[in-house]
């Protein structure tokens, strides 16, 4: 198994959580008290993942929170990585930078997020095919996070496009799970919002790990996307909230209530079997 996988796995088990934070670090929406910081978001993320940690497997900084702010931005991306790999080396951590591009371009990028920045993971286009990804492809010790079934309330408008009889997301997910993922280094973003396509796309893709954005604000179901997508392990899900727990009150209750809800539909499923 990929060594990123297996630490994603191990993390699972030994704190009992599928639960990914994710770090859209909205600098507008950070509380005042970080804005006079010299890092302002550095501290806040700093702040959230010592509120989080022992309740999140993986961690997912959202990159173009970061850019917005140019050099100072990426600089405080870089610093929250860091502190990730120093403070939580078990956990995750996934760059939610959506790259795509032609493969000398992706190179770079291969370059930027996976050595100068130190992410175990990156989310990508799959419009460009495989050729063009294969610079990410390639990394056998990383993994490749590939848009599948997005849970924007759009996603539709190319993802259900049909060939050949079936949408196109049911294509990526067969396409990934059959031929890209040879390394072994591959995940499918599959959105929360869309649980009855997350069922087959687990049929298609029995063993492989997804990324579920789109529980929190965005309203999608836990009972309904762990019923729909575990792996016969109890496992195989990255599930991501980000609002509802940054911005929260409580940046600690509300992961613990994620992870708790998580796994009480996890504990249904298994008792159902």
């Amino acid at each position: 198994m990929n060594e990123i996988l297996r630490k994603f796995n191990q993390r699972a088990d030994a704190a009992q959580t599928l639960l990914c934070v994710g770090l859209d670090v909205d600098f507008a929406k950070i509380p005042s008290r970080f804005k006079t910081e010299k890092h302002p978001q550095f501290e806040f993320g700093k702040w959230i993942i010592d509120q989080t940690a022992e309740f999140a497997a993986t961690f997912k900084p959202n990159t173009a929170f970061y850019e917005a702010r140019g050099a100072q931005g990426w600089a405080e991306l870089k610093m929250t990585v860091e502190y990730l790999r120093a403070k939580h080396p078990e956990i995750v951590t996934v760059c939610d930078a959506k790259r795509a591009d032609i493969g000398n371009t992706n190179q770079g990028y291969v370059a930027s997020i996976f050595d100068e920045l130190g992410f175990d993971a990156v989310t990508l286009h799959p419009y460009l095919g495989r050729e063009a990804l294969e610079p990410f492809l390639m990394r056998t010790d990383k993994v490749c996070i590939v848009l599948c079934r997005t849970s924007n309330p759009g996603a539709g408008e190319f993802q259900d496009l049909r060939f050949e009889g079936k949408p196109l997301w049911q294509t990526v997910a067969e396409k990934v799970s059959r031929e890209w993922n040879a390394n072994g280094n591959c995940m499918l973003v599959v959105g929360a919002t869309y649980p009855e396509e997350m069922r087959m796309v687990r049929e298609i893709a029995p063993e492989m790990t997804f990324l579920v954005p789109g529980i929190g604000v965005q309203g999608g179901n836990v009972d309904a996307v762990v019923s729909a997508g575990l792996d016969s392990k109890g496992k195989g899900l990255m599930i991501s909230a980000s609002r509802s727990i940054l911005f929260s009150d409580d940046p600690a209750a509300a992961a613990r209530d994620h992870r708790d809800e998580i796994n009480a539909a996890r504990e249904a499923r298994h008792a159902a079997d």
